[in-house]
């Protein structure tokens, strides 16, 4: 029978590239040699991501292997295809699917062949896949001495009581473990269950059923059923042209909302907690400025937060500031814009959902705050947009349907129904998603390997609508954009007049207080009337042209000044009654002339309060001349996201490229290993080839000199030279082949054999530093551990992985290999580091 090690070592260069790629946790670090990535392969961490990955027919096939062969200890048997396809339950129909299941499996190697004809052969799990599936494998229990004799069950069952057929029916396709009632009809039949040998009594209140009598009420299968997708001609459909508009609708308004919380920010920066992150009541203003929710204002602040839009100024009292990026991502277009958000959204780790949630000191988590990071947050949203582009242009699942698809897809691994609604919501409000669908866009944040920014820029500028450079202005001092507003409007909009209302056209109006605005911002009624005029179809209706010139003549004519600030004006009304007004007590308003107050309370401050009061006052230098106070914009200096991708910072060699180098780099440490008879042996090779897949190979220094990591790679291969060569070994013969005492395939060795059931001579630094040779058979490999039982003592113990110096099969005779002669073996600091 092939081991699995064997079975690694046969498969084509291609059937290992394949490997490689479908489980790219073997390749990182690279393995030196086979028998490393063998033993690689059936660790307990690279199970878990293989399982964790395979859809519910692959993992109902392995489960089907492991429970057909359970309590088996003959190395020997294995199972065929027909007989997975027959325990799962599938009919003729399912039977290609079945052995299609079986085949993604051996090509994951989560099964191998270990016999039989090429067509069609012996099946057994991987070394490992048994104890990490559990012991109750497709509901069945563990194999235990007294289960019943399956030749027994079927007159059993027919003496059982009527009553206790319930239980059993309940029991049957698991979990076998049942708890007992105390009292009542119930109880008394399983009583009479166990005294039948129809149950097992676990403990005072539970009950087992035993794995033979759940096959019989099985009719021998391990599942009830074969698995099968959910239908996806079952999900609502939405036309093409809505979900494209949606889509450029959404995406407009993300990236007009983050453009928003960076004007207000940067003029009033919301301060930052003593702990981190941002303050519930900023979130509230901020949430109210934006005309937002709180959980979508939210996720628009942490959306700018993930791009460093935002940061913290770092000053003895911090705010959140926009950056230096927030300059260059305003000055790019719409769909580059948008481009960048919906990629860092798809990239950041940060699960913007738990804003307002309470952790486990009971402390409100906030926006910005340090404890929102889930590192599964990225590949939950990717496979929620995958499942939705494998549904089918214009599939629009709920929540509940996702999470059925994604429960067929990594059956171990099902998100909750909130995280799956979660992302459905932030993709809408991002516009990854249009009307519940995936456009054309959104697909492109599915390949992993390539920048999704041009494919995502390029998608929303073939959905956006084209821009409109038209305004039609109307007496009643509203505006009417018929469509998407170019960039030049759109800016000349928001300096000068107030959005009513958006959707297929934009609506605004012209007020006093918009059009103070646009001239507080150094513009002129003329310069205002003339831009307007460029973009009206009509020209600039007399109303409107009214309310500019008439804002104008007001604005200007109060001056103010720093007494720590004044005011004057050369019509003295105004000002009279001013500094008497209780209202602006405050300010400390001093009487200097009949045209001349001055205060103590600072500029901004005295400009805001006279604007209150229905005055149009502007600032002025100490010549007189008039200083157009615009908004303060903070800004700070940002550094890039790490995880946002950078131009050019893609690997320039494709994955299956590295597969193949890496598969060339193991066969030829293969072939050295087998020249040299022993792994030590060729260890200067296998280091060399692995540099070279790596990218390594030239030194590290400038003058050639050797680093320390080159002197200790050196001492280790001239070590395992001479332990190959030195006297004893010459005088006893080389250490058998199939043996070997590197820790990685050491580790692999043992979990074949406990696989196996097989004896092994295992080498072990004693407590004194001494090596100890003990026969023994493996019986779990796990957590750094190997549990094993020393078939001479019959005594079972634990050895920690770290002390293991050697591992060797038993061969067929069951004769000892050749102990070391060599002294220097029971030196106890050289088996400490063996």
């Amino acid at each position: 029978m092939a081991t699995f090690s064997e079975h690694l070592r046969g498969r084509s260069d291609d059937e290992l590239v394949r490997l490689l790629l479908r489980r790219p946790d073997l390749a990182h670090p690279s393995p030196a040699t086979l028998a490393s990535l063998a033993a690689r392969a059936t660790s307990r961490p690279s199970l878990e991501r293989a399982l964790a990955g395979v859809d519910a027919a692959v993992l109902q096939a392995v489960e089907a292997v492991v429970a057909l062969l359970a309590g088996s200890t003959d190395p020997a048997t294995g199972v065929r295809a027909k007989d997975v396809v027959a325990a799962v339950g599938a009919g003729r129909a399912d039977a290609p699917a079945v052995r299609a299941a079986l085949a993604t499996a051996a090509d994951l190697a989560l099964v191998h062949p270990a016999g039989g004809r090429a067509v069609d052969p012996v099946l057994r799990p991987a070394p490992g896949v048994a104890e990490l599936l559990g012991p109750a494998t497709a509901g069945l229990a563990a194999p235990a001495p007294h289960d019943p004799d399956p030749a027994a069950v079927p007159g059993l069952l027919a003496d059982a009581p009527a009553a206790g057929r319930a239980v059993l029916d309940a029991l049957t396709w698991g979990p076998p473990v049942g708890v007992r009632p105390a009292a009542g009809p119930a109880a008394e039949a399983v009583t009479e269950l166990v005294r039948a040998g129809l149950l097992v009594r676990a403990d005072e209140r539970h009950v087992v059923l035993p794995r033979t009598v759940a096959l019989a009420l099985r009719d021998g299968r391990t599942h009830r059923a074969p698995a099968t997708p959910p239908a996806p001609e079952d999900l609502p459909r939405r036309d093409a042209s809505l979900v494209e508009a949606e889509h450029a609708s959404a995406a407009e308004r993300a990236v007009r909302l983050v453009a928003g919380l960076l004007r207000l920010w940067g003029q009033a920066p919301p301060p930052v907690l003593r702990a981190g992150g941002l303050g519930v009541r900023d979130l509230r203003r901020t949430a109210s400025a934006l005309e937002v929710t709180e959980q979508e204002a939210a996720f628009v602040v942490e959306l700018a937060g993930v791009g460093s839009l935002v940061r913290d100024d770092g000053e003895e009292s911090p705010h959140h500031v926009p950056t230096t990026l927030a300059d260059e991502w305003l000055a790019l277009d719409l769909a580059d814009r948008w481009a960048r958000l919906a990629a860092w959204w798809a990239a950041t780790p940060r699960w913007p959902a738990l804003v307002g949630t309470r952790d486990e000191r009971g402390s409100v988590r906030p926006a910005l705050g340090p404890e929102l990071g889930r590192p599964w947050a990225p590949r939950l949203r990717h496979a929620v947009l995958g499942l939705l582009a494998d549904a089918g242009p214009g599939a629009a699942p709920d929540a509940a349907a996702v999470r059925a698809g994604l429960a067929w897809r990594t059956p171990r691994s099902v998100p909750p129904l909130d995280a799956v609604a979660t992302v459905l919501r932030e993709a809408g409000w991002l516009g990854v998603l249009g009307a519940g669908a995936l456009p054309v866009a959104g697909r492109a944040l599915l390949d992993p390997d390539a920048d999704p920014r041009p494919a995502l820029a390029a998608g929303l500028g073939a959905a956006l609508p084209p821009a409109v450079d038209d305004l039609l202005l109307q007496a009643d001092l509203t505006g009417i954009v018929p469509g998407r507003p170019s960039q030049e409007l759109e800016a000349l909009l928001d300096a000068s007049a107030r959005v009513e209302s958006r959707g297929g056209a934009v609506t605004v109006r012209f007020t006093p207080e918009s059009v103070r605005d646009a001239l507080d911002a150094g513009s002129t009624a003329d310069d205002l009337l003339a831009d307007l005029a460029a973009h009206a179809r009509g020209g600039v209706p007399q109303p409107l042209e009214y309310l500019v010139r008439d804002a104008a003549r007001r604005h200007g004519r109060l001056r103010t000044g720093a007494a720590s600030s004044y005011v004057r004006t050369e019509d003295p009304a105004l000002l009279a009654g001013l500094a008497e007004d209780p209202r602006h007590a405050d300010l400390g308003l001093v009487r200097l002339a009949p045209t001349v107050l001055a205060a103590q309370a600072p500029l901004h401050e005295l400009l805001a309060a006279l604007r209150a009061h229905g005055l149009a006052p502007v600032a002025e230098t100490p010549d007189g001349q008039v200083l157009h106070a615009a908004p303060t914009v903070r800004r700070v200096a940002a550094a890039r996201p790490r995880f946002a991708p950078e131009d050019g910072a893609r690997g320039a060699q494709p994955p299956a490229e590295r597969a193949a180098a890496l598969v060339g780099v193991l066969r030829r440490a293969e072939e050295a290993r087998a020249a040299g008879g022993s792994t030590g042996g060729a260890g200067a090779v296998v280091r060399g080839a692995a540099a070279e897949a790596a990218g390594a190979a030239a030194p590290a220094r400038a003058d050639g000199s050797p680093t320390l990591r080159d002197r200790a790679s050196g001492v280790a291969a001239a070590t395992a030279a001479a332990r190959a060569g030195r006297p004893g070994a010459t005088r006893n013969g080389p250490r058998p082949s199939a043996g070997t005492a590197d820790p990685a395939e050491a580790l692999g060795l043992l979990r074949e054999a406990a696989a196996g059931h097989t004896e092994v001579w295992l080498d072990v630094v004693g407590s004194r530093g001494a090596l100890e040779r003990r026969r023994v058979v493996p019986v779990r490999v796990d957590g750094g551990r190997v549990r094993v039982v020393d078939t001479a003592r019959d005594a079972e113990i634990v050895v920690a992985a770290h002390r293991v110096a050697a591992v060797t099969p038993v061969d067929a005779a069951g004769t000892e290999p050749p102990a070391d002669d060599d002294p220097a073996t029971d030196d106890p600091r050289e088996a400490g580091t063996a």
